[in-house]
């Protein structure tokens, strides 16, 4: 008796095909590559809509692989002292080969891995898509919650790297961005203290920013965004195959009067009336290989091939060594801490001997407030679940403006203190000259 060459079921292809023959050949393609653990076998036809998520969490995947990619050299060329930081950088900039292309895809995937988490952020909200649907043991709640100590991670990620080149730019940048955590009561100047390693920015300073900034952070974001990507696929994927599965269940199904069941031979007859259905069935969804990995496959070639591209024509800026003794006039938070400044300036109000403090507010109060809420808000959230997965349902618009008047009010304050704020932090319309001599001391 011969004994068949493998055993049913069993496939020892140890690679898997972009070109499945079968669906089984398929789902053997998710479970025998690590990266596609990631991917169910199947997923619905809506959820891989370009404008329903505008891949936002792959383009944002795609760009923390770059900054991975172009850090790797960096880190061979860069010298983490006080002393020879910024020589470093500049031989990266003006001597190494491609150094300065190197340090252009770094500085532009950072600033866009910023942008691309709070679009996505948004695109989560205005969708509901924190909200649970119909999934059984769904906890995208939770997964809300791990996406914004991401966004905070991301800014914290981005602030610790804006120091390293040593400059003047990049050290009152921080200056300011310490000084305003430093507004926390009781407790801010022990936290800045701890934050920069003493009372002034220096040699401690920089090290602890160098080392948050090559492994903590980026560790932490990589596990926090491994969890986050297995939790979306114990959740069923994106919200919108919930609506979908919703939308269905609602219609009445047609009875199959020709299907006949059998048992053992022997009972035959017209089976009853047949309604259950299935996302998987072909007609909304398909085999996750290759449709699902061919579109994230295409968004994650397209984001770094825009990004090197982009970084030929983009210099990264790189000032006058640094310089704790000359402030340039105005010294300005990097451009995501910009909002916070101008806050800090509006609400810093003089009534005679009594100040109310600005730091505190536009630093502290302001800024764990909304944290807090975004925190709490699937929570808080009570529209009907129906519209989870929905852009701009009506049972959310007053939610939806609220937060489209918070958002246009975060980029206006920061359009003020980028473009309009002079010497003193001064306000100057576009069409005014700064003074060439200070107007006042």
């Amino acid at each position: 008796m011969s004994l068949p060459e493998q055993a049913p079921g069993v496939r020892p292809r140890p690679f898997w095909s972009l070109r499945p023959r079968s669906d089984r050949d398929a789902g053997d393609a998710i479970t025998s590559n690590f990266l596609l653990h990631w991917f169910p076998a199947k997923v619905s036809k809506a959820s891989m809509s370009w404008t329903y998520s505008f891949w936002l969490g792959t383009i944002t995947a795609a760009l923390f692989l770059l900054l991975i990619l172009s850090g790797l050299p960096l880190l061979f060329l860069y010298v983490p002292s006080v002393e020879r930081a910024y020589q470093s950088v500049k031989d990266i900039e003006y001597v190494i080969t491609f150094g300065r292309w190197i340090r252009a895809v770094h500085r532009v995937a950072a600033h866009g891995m910023v942008i691309t988490v709070v679009l996505h952020l948004a695109r989560v909200y205005f969708t509901g898509a924190y909200k649970n649907g119909i999934g059984r043991n769904q906890k995208r709640e939770w997964n809300w919650v791990i996406g914004v100590v991401m966004l905070l991670l991301t800014l914290f990620l981005s602030f610790t790297g804006y120091l390293l080149p040593w400059d003047q730019l990049a050290f009152w940048a921080v200056t300011v961005g310490t000084n305003i955590a430093s507004a926390i009561p009781w407790i801010g100047p022990d936290v800045r203290e701890l934050l920069i390693g003493g009372r002034a920015i220096e040699q401690a300073t920089l090290i602890r920013f160098y080392v948050l900034h090559i492994f903590f952070l980026p560790a932490g974001v990589g596990v926090l965004f491994a969890y986050h990507m297995w939790r979306v696929r114990k959740d069923g994927g994106l919200a919108r195959a919930d609506r979908e599965e919703i939308a269905e269940t609602s219609r009445p199904v047609a009875v199959v009067p020709t299907k006949t069941y059998t048992l053992l031979g022997v009972a035959k007859g017209t089976a009853p009336t047949v309604t259950a259905r299935s996302l998987e069935a072909a007609n909304t969804s398909v085999n996750a290989v290759p449709d699902l990995a061919r579109r994230a496959m295409i968004a994650t070639l397209g984001t770094i091939a825009v990004i090197s591209i982009a970084s030929v024509f983009i210099a990264s800026p790189l000032e006058e060594p640094a310089n704790a003794l000359i402030t340039p006039n105005p010294a300005k938070a990097p451009w995501y801490f910009l909002w916070l400044q101008e806050i800090v300036t509006d609400t810093t109000i003089h009534l005679g001997s009594f100040t109310i403090n600005g730091a505190f507010i536009g630093g502290v109060v302001l800024p764990g407030l909304l944290v807090g809420l975004l925190t709490a808000w699937p929570w808080l959230d009570r529209s009907p679940r129906e519209v989870t997965g929905e852009w701009f349902p009506r049972a959310r618009r007053t939610q939806n403006i609220v937060f489209i008047a918070i958002m246009v009010g975060i980029l206006l304050l920061t359009y003020i203190g980028m473009e309009l704020r002079g010497p003193y932090w001064e306000f100057f319309w576009p069409w005014e000259t700064w003074p060439s001599v200070p107007g006042r001391i």
